[in-house]
């Protein structure tokens, strides 16, 4: 069963104690109106409260960089002067180390340790914020997400370098983004959905090279692009699908109907 409301109420801290503000350092904010339990906490098991707490109180967010629940870490790494941060490269947690990919200048020297990372969602960050002309140092990364990430970003003159990526939905964001020259390539590719996002691209000439391709589905999407000028060789495709598109492309005035896609 999931977190019952009353359990969420309960204001309890990260070992599942729970707390007392009469034994609480900042107890004296409470007076103040700088904390609220249940609601504001430093020591709140939920990273909302503590967040909360911070951003009513930045300047005690340094005072927790090294609390022992990482949660409180990560947040206090939200919060703090970014000269504090390049102590945080090396924490333990990943939740932390992101919140420090999150903020550090991308040009520091820090930032650059985390492109190393052993967790693949500091990567994830790190790709996220690098500049576009600084991601080809990424392009090799162990994990497929953070190449996808590499992949939207990179400068299109660069994408030539993924076209032979090992994860197929990384060679699909290269075939929706790089230059056209380089389309045929992707249509050969062994993966349909690669071979799609190329060919959904291409010009028409470049089209013509796939109207006897092997496999329908691709056969059908040239079926739905190619000028009518061009259709003349699918009229009699062995695929039924490819056969009456091509008929109700010739026999439909120009201009009209919008072709679905294949699948």
């Amino acid at each position: 069963m999931g977190t019952t409301r009353s359990e969420i109420e309960e204001a309890r801290d990260w070992q599942g104690n729970l707390l007392d503000c009469s034994r609480c350092e900042q107890r004296e904010g409470l007076t103040e109106g700088r904390c609220h339990l249940g609601h504001a906490c430093v020591h709140d098991r939920y990273a909302r409260r503590i967040d909360r707490f911070f951003r009513w109180n930045p300047d005690l967010a340094k005072s927790y960089l090294e609390h022992p629940y990482f949660e409180t870490r990560a947040v206090a790494a939200k919060h703090v002067e970014l000269f504090y941060l390049p102590r945080l490269v090396a924490d333990p947690d990943e939740t932390v180390r992101q919140s420090v990919a999150q903020r550090l200048p991308v040009r520091s020297k820090p930032f650059e340790i985390l492109r190393h990372d052993p967790h693949r969602d500091v990567r994830v960050r790190v790709a996220e914020r690098l500049e576009p002309r600084d991601l080809a140092t990424m392009i090799g990364d162990t994990d497929y997400f953070v190449r996808q990430i590499v992949a939207r970003r990179l400068p299109p003159g660069l994408l030539v370098k993924m076209i032979h990526d090992p994860d197929p939905e990384v060679r699909k964001v290269v075939a929706q983004r790089i230059a056209p020259e380089w389309l045929p390539t992707l249509a050969a590719d062994t993966e349909m959905p690669v071979r799609l996002a190329a060919v959904r691209r291409m010009d028409n000439k470049q089209l013509r090279q796939f109207v006897k391709d092997p496999d329908w589905r691709l056969r059908y999407e040239v079926a739905g692009r190619l000028e009518l000028a061009d259709l003349e060789p699918l009229r009699a495709d062995p695929e039924p699908a490819v056969r009456e598109l091509v008929a109700q492309r010739l026999n439909r005035p120009r201009g009209e109907g919008v072709w679905p896609e294949a699948c």
